[in-house]
């Protein structure tokens, strides 16, 4: 790849890993698969088990298991998973301000 751009987009291109990034972010601790499977909306659990598999490739989050009874494994965001959370919010604030042009917005003058 001779962009950056590029190289950086293909970390996290794709439906559902800027969704899952985002969901860790938030959640700022491990989590369990379940976990992350409730807080997204519409995701199979084929699909998520794909991603984190991408994602711990790629350096961006590391599953850790546990020898217990019933086994468990979490799922953390490296210190280079981390780091796109800066990247993240500069993504979503421009797809606030270009994306959705069309929302309602509220003038502070009127009473509601």
């Amino acid at each position: 790849m001779n962009c950056a751009v590029d190289a950086a987009m293909s970390v996290i291109e794709g439906k559902w890993k800027a969704v899952i990034l985002c969901r860790m972010l938030m959640e700022g601790r491990p989590l369990r698969f379940k976990e992350l499977a409730a807080g997204i909306d519409g995701i199979s659990a084929r699909i998520l088990t794909k991603q984190l598999k991408e994602m711990e490739q790629n350096d961006l989050i590391v599953r850790m298991e546990y020898a217990e009874m019933p086994p468990r494994v979490e799922y953390a965001l490296t210190e280079r998973g981390r780091s796109l959370g800066p990247v993240l919010k500069v993504i979503a604030e421009w797809g606030m301000e270009n994306m959705f042009l069309n929302r309602v917005k509220f003038d502070d003058s009127i009473e509601l």
